[in-house]
């Protein structure tokens, strides 16, 4: 069951009780095969509960807000008051519940969302490839042949999306977690301006990099969302692609494409150009600085160690092995030189958005391959990093500008999904999404 985009499907549920047998047909689903850990809990009765009052406010003729009982996934780092937030690992079990919803979540639920369910992980967020040693990773729905990874961390919010269980998955965003289960899964993926969106209560991986984020299944509903998770819409001025300018980065991220997604990329190129859009190869060699500037350990590790130093001493067994060497690369990291790679990175940042100027977004492949297959990485743990590298590789560099960027879905019909990364540097959210409106458009021709 595929849900149709939010302003869709708004128009169609004006029957007594449709929000009710919306979620009913929802909620069924997500107890179905398909749907094996894409979810760490679910939340039936408050969907249902959600459902009535959409109900209710349709029959008294009130207005709706923006999600009113339309289902959404929350991804298990975002407090639930009442619960404990896992955080995609088994060392959280324990931990005092939630005195308060997370901002986010609050948000979603003032604007009528229903939550059917906490969405599965990578361990504290923590990969960009989506596999779970404690509850199992979810599959990519995208393949019915071979069981393929879904992305992360942000695995489960994806499934739920691909899968038709949720209009959109609230996730989060550090190094491409957001874009990355986006473009594996075929869907559209909104990473904002970090300052734009709230933190509060979302389990922290780096509080330097960390962005609250959704994904769905068109920009407008990625708009949609992001207007109610940060408090107001963005003032998105309509676009053509005849005119728009886009850089095409020659360093670093057009680097080693898979074939499949080099092709798609290049058709999408040749799509774009006789349209009317001027692609402008640009040098970027600022983007070859990243790991200098970001060295030693890297500020999500840094960040991360601070969280889990004491737990990863005392019960580093109970940690995903994987995602505890992750951490471990940021022990040791004197605060002198935390604050050396801030310092680093903000006159960085100053350098490529002046690059940047000009332009109306940056322009590649969001990530350089397709989606392997899940035993291949759970098996090898050369594998697993080699492709946790090339995942993550375009898309952090984006959150490292602190920058906001969509993934859009530029693959041919019945190929593996391949993601069509626009970025552009921080605050330029609503000048980006007229262009991703374009381009969108332009794909779905």
């Amino acid at each position: 069951m595929l849900l149709p985009p939010i302003r869709e499907l708004r128009a169609r549920l004006t029957n007594p009780g449709a929000h009710a047998a919306l979620l009913e047909r929802v909620l069924a689903a997500t107890t179905a095969p398909a749907a094996a850990a894409v979810y760490t809990a679910l939340l039936p009765a408050e969907a249902r509960a959600a459902g009535r009052a959409a109900d209710a406010a349709l029959a008294a003729g009130a207005p709706r807000p923006p999600l009113a009982g339309l289902p959404v996934s929350v991804k298990d780092l975002y407090d639930i008051a009442g619960r404990t937030t896992m955080a995609g690992s088994t060392l959280r079990a324990g931990a005092p519940p939630a005195a308060h919803d997370a901002q986010a979540v609050a948000r979603l639920r003032r604007a009528g969302a229903a939550i059917t369910g906490l969405t599965a992980m990578s361990e504290f967020a923590f990969s960009g490839v989506g596999i779970n040693p404690h509850h199992g990773t979810p599959r990519n729905p995208a393949d019915a042949a071979v069981a393929r990874i879904p992305g992360g961390s942000s695995a489960g919010a994806a499934v739920s999306v691909a899968l038709g269980q949720a209009v959109a998955g609230l996730g989060s965003d550090t190094g491409g977690s957001i874009r990355i289960p986006a473009a594996l899964c075929g869907l559209v993926g909104f990473k904002n301006t970090q300052a734009r969106t709230p933190l509060a209560g979302a389990f922290a991986l780096s509080h330097t990099l960390d962005t609250v984020c959704a994904m769905a299944r068109c920009v407008d509903d990625c708009l949609v969302v992001d207007g109610v998770l940060a408090g107001a819409p963005l003032a998105v001025a309509p676009r053509s692609v005849a005119g728009l300018r886009l850089a095409l980065p020659q360093t670093l991220l057009l680097d080693t494409l898979e074939p499949a997604v080099a092709a798609a990329f290049e058709r999408t190129l040749q799509r774009l150009s006789q349209a009317g859009a001027a692609l402008v190869p640009l040098p970027l060699a600022e983007l070859a600085e990243i790991a200098q500037i970001n060295a030693p350990g890297g500020l999500s590790a840094i960040e991360a160690h601070a969280t889990h130093a004491e737990a990863l001493r005392t019960q580093r067994d109970r940690f995903d092995p994987r995602v505890a060497l992750r951490i471990a690369a940021g022990a040791g990291v004197t605060p002198a030189q935390h604050l050396a790679i801030l310092m680093r990175r903000r006159e960085w940042i100053a350098r490529v958005t002046q690059r940047l100027a000009g332009f109306d977004a940056l322009i590649c492949p969001t990530v350089p391959i397709t989606a392997p297959p899940i035993a291949e990485l759970v098996a090898s743990d050369e594998a697993f990093f080699k492709a946790n590298g090339l995942l993550l590789r375009n898309t952090f560099a984006i959150n490292f500008l602190d920058g906001c960027a969509f993934t859009l879905p530029c693959h041919a019909p019945g190929d593996l999904p391949v993601g069509l990364m626009l970025a552009a540097p921080a605050g330029h959210d609503a000048a980006l999404a007229g262009v991703a409106l374009a381009v969108e458009t332009l794909l779905d021709a």
